[in-house]
């Protein structure tokens, strides 16, 4: 198993970035990485989301939700073609920080048989995690 894990400081209210975070027909505007999903997500339910890297490669996932929780969790488990092979498990958490504002904690949890030869991708995934958090907090402290 390999974990990913990324987060910026962002100023604003929780309910800001809640907001920002949970407007999933707004994604085509702001995000670089996360382009699209199909519908609105449900907790149980999948739901087709359009994935591009920062080198351009493109990926339609159908992964399951399994946390919306407002204002604190949205996480969701894809898998590559067949569960097992690469699977990744996606969050993103809203924390409150002492000195006011929110920490925005993006995350992945991957395994399967093919993590172990994927360092370049998950290289580029972390790259395109950081690229996220700039727009999430550009969007969000650009609205507030």
């Amino acid at each position: 198993m390999k974990n990913i894990e990324t987060s910026i400081l962002i100023d604003a209210t929780v309910e800001d970035v809640w907001r920002v975070l949970s407007e999933f027909e707004a994604y085509s505007l702001w995000s670089p990485t996360i382009k699209q999903f199909d519908r609105q997500p449900v907790v149980g339910k999948r739901c087709k989301v359009l994935l591009e890297q920062p080198n351009g490669f493109k990926i339609k996932m159908n992964p399951k939700f399994l946390v919306i929780e407002r204002n604190r969790e949205l996480r969701w488990k894809g898998d590559l073609f067949i569960p097992g092979i690469f699977d990744g498990e996606h969050y993103f958490k809203l924390e409150q920080v002492a000195a006011g504002g929110i920490r925005f904690v993006q995350g992945e949890l991957f395994s399967g048989l093919l993590v172990p030869f994927l360092g370049k991708l998950l290289i580029e995934t972390r790259h395109g995690f950081d690229l996220f958090n700039k727009a999430i907090k550009t969007r969000v402290e650009g609205n507030s």
